[in-house]
């Protein structure tokens, strides 16, 4: 038999819930009314939960719980007590996104499965032994990776023995998945959280471009399952827990037909363009073809063509999907019960009915009984095969066999869903302050031309790793790695140089990155995109190699407050804070490189510009205005150090900010505060 993948498929609501079942998923992913990716969508309270799991373990369909956000130190554990409800009620898997979270159930549910969220942004194969160390079974990789490099992730996982699960439909952001702050900069509703409100898709425009240079078009990867197959892409993953149940129904019939056949009907096909598209899909990603052409908007006419298919779709789910293939013994015999013995395989059931009667006119014919015991049309079941065993002579009703077949079905039903549960521990979450001294400075400069001659107290700085490493007097250099890692061969070997030149350390933004720098026997400074929110998390973030860390973008000052680590951390204190990290530029819509000279900006509806940067493969959007928090350190608590993050400013501009922070002076000019002070929800 030969391999074929998961077919997965996503679930916002009861409705759609019998929507991806009926339309040939092999598994679901659902959420919780707390700490989901998808918090706006209907989501599943602990009886939907267990009412879920037992729809879809009778008809052999599995079912994940999306815990996939960032969780503040103050949540661990409300978050850690529904994985444990979950787990209760059977789900196979838990997709989670912050590592404390995955520690603790771990540790204290060490049965239930671990799923590496696409929001941890992996895309390199580098942490694939990290992860399995620390417990995940399966990763989802992130959707911008090519063939290429999806074919090099798929062979390190195999041979370090863990799935890979591939988005291949649905919405795509324009951010790398977990490193997108756009959202909760702009509306403090963290897509990190859960909670995007989606500004990518309102007008963002650079000079010649699309007007709408933030909103790409819907992916869509069917055509290339049996590529996918051949590498050993264990899941495919539908997006779409917001959709409604026509789009998760027509989504899921087209990735089992591309699954089982190898290709699309055509009408199949249009019908998943009719019902969503955003002026078409994109392959633009998986192809390796970036560019205008994989951008684009929900139209009228898109909704249109939506409204069109509704009466169809709904001809797609309206009956049982019967995969589930059963074996049947009947004995009809005289002067004994009848009996009826089930199988699928794993679980067998044996009922008995009412002792047959002499017939006085018409005996029961063999064909008619078998007819009557194997009508499971109503039911996710099929009759692999039946053996009858039928004395002459008798009279059989049909209700009886009707009732002897619908009491066999009802126990296989409960008997699939039964629930094998392993040990469990419930942790108890520490919740302590730091107390440290003074904060040092670091500075973060784009370029060696940044750099003032005087850095008044600054005894640190990071420069990007491919620049040339200045050799200054009393300061230390640290090396950035970059963000996204499109190829580890290269960036093994400027690690290489750069510690014969003696860099020791390395400023990370992802667990690829942390483990390349290991592998190389450097120090690892966190990035704030490793999304530190809490103890527990930057406790594993030690674990596996991080010597100090920046605290993620998104955390509060009170929440700074209830985080005590064993490690020094930090917290990015000035500057323009990438707000995206994308691998399409979204200035090529409409100039060269050579026109943008690094040197870009997008324009939103307002007229606010946000600067682009681009460096090794990907670009970084930048926030309109700097982070100012020099006149308010002293309200900064439980941090060892302040990361001061200069992108676009000049060498005088840089000496400037510098004193002001050393001096505690009020902001000059225009300023945020980002979310310091802010509650994300």
């Amino acid at each position: 038999m030969s391999f074929s993948p998961e077919v997965l498929a996503p679930v916002g609501s009861p409705e759609s819930l019998q929507a991806a079942v009926r339309s040939g998923a092999d598994a679901v992913y659902i959420g919780a009314k707390q700490f989901s990716a998808r918090r706006n969508a209907d989501n599943f309270d602990d009886n939907d939960i267990s009412e879920t799991v037992r729809y879809c373990h009778a008809r052999g369909v599995k079912v994940y719980l999306a815990l996939n956000i960032m969780i503040k130190q103050s949540e661990l554990q409300a978050a850690f007590e529904t994985a444990l409800t979950a787990y209760k009620c059977g789900v196979d898997a838990i997709i989670i996104s912050d590592l404390g979270l995955a520690s603790l159930i771990r540790k204290h549910i060490p049965a239930l499965q671990l799923h590496a969220s696409t929001q941890m942004t992996v895309h390199s194969p580098a942490c694939l032994k990290t992860l399995k160390d620390l417990g995940f079974t399966r990763v989802v990789v992130s959707r911008e990776m090519s063939k290429t490099e999806l074919e090099e992730f798929c062979k390190t996982a195999n041979e370090v023995g863990v799935e890979v699960e591939v988005f291949v439909h649905g919405a795509l952001c324009m951010s790398v998945s977990g490193q997108c702050l756009l959202s909760s900069i702009l509306g403090a509703r963290s897509g990190n959280r859960g909670l995007c409100a989606g500004p990518c898709r309102l007008p963002f425009g650079a000079a010649g471009g699309t007007g709408y240079d933030l909103s790409l078009k819907d992916l869509c990867l069917y055509e290339y399952i049996n590529e996918l197959k051949d590498m050993g892409v264990a899941s495919l993953k539908i997006e779409g827990r917001m959709k409604r149940p026509e789009y998760v129904s027509v989504a899921t019939a087209a990735c089992r037909q591309a699954v089982d056949k190898g290709f699309i009907d055509d009408k199949l096909f249009k019908t998943l363009q009719d019902v969503f598209s955003r002026s078409g899909f994109t392959d633009g990603y998986y192809k390796s073809n970036l560019g205008r052409d994989m951008f684009g908007i929900r139209t009228k006419d898109d909704v249109i063509a939506a409204n069109d298919t509704y009466a169809y779709l709904h001809e797609l789910y309206r009956a049982e999907r019967q995969n589930v293939g059963i074996k049947m013994v009947a004995k009809i015999l005289s002067d004994k019960p009848m009996t009826l013995i089930v199988t699928d395989g794993v679980n067998t059931i044996t009922v008995t009915g009412d002792v047959p009667q002499t017939a006085k006119n018409k005996a029961a014919e063999r064909d008619s009984v078998i007819d009557n015991l194997t009508k499971l049309g109503n039911t996710p079941y099929y009759c692999e095969d039946i053996n009858l065993k039928l004395d002459d002579g008798l009279f059989v009703a049909a209700s009886a066999l009707n009732a002897l077949r619908r009491d066999a079905v009802d126990q296989l039903d409960s008997k699939r869903s039964e629930l094998n549960l392993g040990d469990y521990t419930n942790p108890q979450i520490i919740e302590s302050k730091k107390l440290v001294g003074k904060k040092s400075f670091i500075a973060r400069f784009s370029n060696t031309n940044q750099i003032p001659n005087n850095l008044g107290g600054v005894d640190t700085i990071i420069l990007p790793y491919e620049c040339d490493m200045p050799n200054i007097d009393g300061v230390k250099v640290i090396a950035e790695l970059p963000r996204y890692i499109g190829n580890e061969s290269i960036v093994e070997k400027r690690l290489l140089v750069l510690k014969e030149q003696g860099i020791d350390t390395v400023f990370c933004g992802n667990l690829s990155a942390v483990a390349l720098a290991k592998k190389m026997g450097l120090n690892v400074m966190g990035h704030w995109g490793l999304n530190a929110n809490n103890t527990y998390t930057i406790d594993t973030l030690n674990k596996i190699g991080v010597d100090s860390a920046l605290l993620s973008a998104e955390i509060s000052v009170k929440e700074i407050d209830k985080i005590s680590a064993n490690i020094p951390i930090g917290i990015f204190a000035y500057g323009r804070l990438p707000l995206m990290l994308t691998r399409n530029c979204p200035i090529k819509n409409g100039r060269t490189c050579a026109e943008c000279d690094k040197k870009g900006t997008l324009v939103d509806r307002k007229g606010i510009e946000f600067p682009v940067t681009c460096r090794a493969g990907y670009s970084e959007v930048l926030n309109s205005t700097s982070l100012y928090m020099g006149d308010r350190l002293d309200e900064i608590p439980n941090v060892d150090f302040l990361v001061l993050y200069f992108t676009n400013e000049s060498q005088n501009e840089a000496s400037e900010i510098i004193s002001a922070y050393n001096q505690n002076k009020n902001p000059n000019g225009e300023y945020t505060r980002n979310l310091y002070y802010r509650d994300l929800i």
